[in-house]
């Protein structure tokens, strides 16, 4: 099982070198999971492209369509929010960041993210993440 954060899955809709890097670690029958939050989060980044003028409105639906389409499952949040808080606390982390954390650790997912801050607290948590490496 996969969970999917907003970084990994906005590169992958942009089409980057990461995202097509991302793509194919995924395995097309494993789920991918994301809490609700993935929805806010993935319009909130290109909302941003929108804003300073290096995307069009209607690509960026485009591109929140395809971030979308990689989820098979969205995560209610509710079940997450006390945990993923203590885990903010002890990582001096983002709560959002944190939901993404607690759902890998409870669901014995790894993580795809290109977060570096929060692939260390996914090692220091012991929680299965990838990891970008220079070649």
């Amino acid at each position: 099982m996969i969970v999917m954060d907003c970084s990994a899955a906005v590169e992958v809709a942009r089409n980057t070198e990461r995202g097509s890097a991302i793509r194919l670690l995924m395995d097309p029958t494993e789920d991918v999971i994301a809490p609700t939050l993935f929805r806010a989060e993935v319009r909130n980044a290109f909302w941003k492209y929108v804003h300073v003028d290096k995307m069009g409105s209607d690509d960026a639906l485009l591109r929140i369509d395809r971030a979308e389409s990689l989820v098979t499952h969205f995560v209610h949040i509710d079940d997450y929010l006390a945990e993923a808080f203590a885990e903010a606390v002890n990582h001096d982390h983002s709560v959002y960041d944190m939901l993404y954390l607690c759902l890998a650790r409870r669901n014995a997912a790894t993580l795809f993210t290109t977060d570096k801050r929060l692939v260390s607290a996914c090692i220091e948590a012991k929680v299965n993440c990838i990891e970008e490496v220079d070649f």
